[in-house]
């Protein structure tokens, strides 16, 4: 096993821990390493904060359903391209919706597992969550499992993740899944609330729904608009096909037209001289018919 696969496997361990527990077991791994390339990139693993560890708890033990809500993520970016200033206002409202209920059963696991989440721990979960589902990279940060701080985008450009992972290679990475939460430590006195987990996924999944009714009413208003524009496209190609045409007539009788007054031009230079010619012949045969009259 390669040092930087070594170092993902470790660290995936790790980034599973109960927060209390990560740094004393990091320490005693780095020092089982010691003398392997793996003691010093272990024993620099950072410590995550309550935000990062409380995504990385969810990301273990809602996997799947988080892996739903980041495609419909994704779904989204793709089809607010499309989409009127109506149609965009009622999508953010939607993400909201989806990312405060994750937000809410996130902060229930981590209440199970002993570890208190505050309004402002909160805000960096939920703000995580939402950069997420606006920027593909932040969501591959998030399925690593590996974060180390929360994260935040406007969803335009392109987000700076360096020291927001573990290790940089952790994107791409998903992390494992675990079948439980990390036992509360007893001086926490912290119980858990399987009634808040049950509203709270049941929340999530109807935001979920409604998300997905709404990208799917965008899809079809989008695959409308698209026919438009491609029998738009067609009936354009068409005329413009037809104007090439007339423009190729047009130049045709602008050429004919500048023959016709050249012959013109020619035909009226004959017509005078045709009619010198005529008056001359009047003026011959009056001098004639002239002297005729005076002989009788």
């Amino acid at each position: 096993m390669s040092t930087r696969a070594g170092l993902l496997e470790v660290a995936d361990e790790l980034y599973a821990l109960g927060l209390p527990d990560f740094t004393p077991t990091r320490d005693a791994r780095a020092k089982a390493l010691k003398g392997t390339d793996l003691a010093g990139p272990v024993k620099a693993l950072k410590k995550p904060s309550v935000a990062a560890w409380v995504v990385n708890l969810l990301v273990r033990r809602e996997g799947e359903q988080l892996q739903r809500i980041l495609e419909v993520g994704a779904a989204l970016r793709e089809a607010q391209a499309s989409m009127s200033g109506e149609d965009l206002r009622a999508l953010t409202r939607q993400r909201r919706q989806v990312t405060a209920a994750i937000t809410q059963q996130a902060r229930s696991l981590a209440s199970a597992a002993g570890v208190k989440v505050t309004s402002a721990v909160g805000d960096q979960v939920e703000a995580t969550l939402t950069a997420a589902m606006l920027d593909e990279r932040c969501a591959e940060a998030v399925r690593s499992g590996l974060l180390v701080t929360a994260l935040s985008t406007t969803g335009v450009g392109e987000t700076d993740l360096s020291g927001a992972v573990a290790v940089p290679e952790a994107l791409g990475f998903t992390a494992t899944q675990v079948a439980e939460t990390p036992a509360a430590r007893p001086e926490l006195h912290v119980v858990p609330d399987p009634e808040a987990d049950a509203k709270a996924v049941a929340a999530a999944e109807e935001a979920l729904a409604a998300a997905e009714e709404e990208l799917s009413e965008a899809q079809a208003a989008y695959d409308e608009a698209n026919g438009a524009v491609e029998e738009l496209e067609a009936r354009s190609m068409q005329v413009q096909a037809e104007i090439d045409e007339l423009k190729r007539r047009l130049a045709e009788l602008e050429t004919t037209s500048e023959d016709v007054d050249d012959e013109l031009d020619e035909a009226e230079d004959a017509r005078t001289e045709a009619k010198q010619t005529l008056d001359e012949a009047t003026r011959a045969r009056d001098a004639a018919a002239g002297s005729v009259a005076k002989l009788r």
